[in-house]
């Protein structure tokens, strides 16, 4: 079967929830007005799919102006090293070319940095580049 991509916020929570599930991001599916709020109130949503299954998602947060953050990129395990993450991902950074600043914070393993790497970004620690921060309140 074929992935195809849509570019929608009409997503069932429950195929939201089982992406997240399969990703092991378990912080998302803990209480349900997460879950229930991530992909209605985010900035852009581009999702994968193989028929009416959910296979991966793209999502961002930002003023849709100036900074975009990539929240979550997220690929079913079971589809992963198709070239579906770098699809998503590519498909929203040509899409919000006028956005000046695209930030997104992720695993410190080698398999995310080649990955993000190979679709162009750089590892944000140094003085050229800046610093990140990070505050995480549960």
């Amino acid at each position: 079967m074929t992935v195809t991509y849509k570019e929608t916020k009409a997503i069932q929570t429950e195929k939201v929830r089982e992406l997240y599930v399969d990703a092991g991001w378990m912080a998302y599916t803990e209480k349900k007005n997460i879950i229930d709020a991530i992909v209605p109130n985010a900035l852009q949503v581009i999702s994968a799919w193989e028929g009416e299954e959910l296979v991966g998602l793209v999502r961002t947060v930002g003023d849709g102006v100036y900074i975009m953050y990539i929240q979550d990129i997220l690929v079913k395990k079971a589809y992963q090293g198709r070239g579906i993450g770098s699809h998503l991902l590519q498909t929203i950074l040509s899409g919000n070319k006028q956005i000046p600043q695209k930030v997104l914070m992720t695993e410190d393993t080698e398999k995310t940095i080649k990955f993000y790497e190979k679709n162009g970004f750089t590892k944000v620690n140094g003085k050229e580049t800046g610093v990140a921060f990070s505050r995480y309140d549960r």
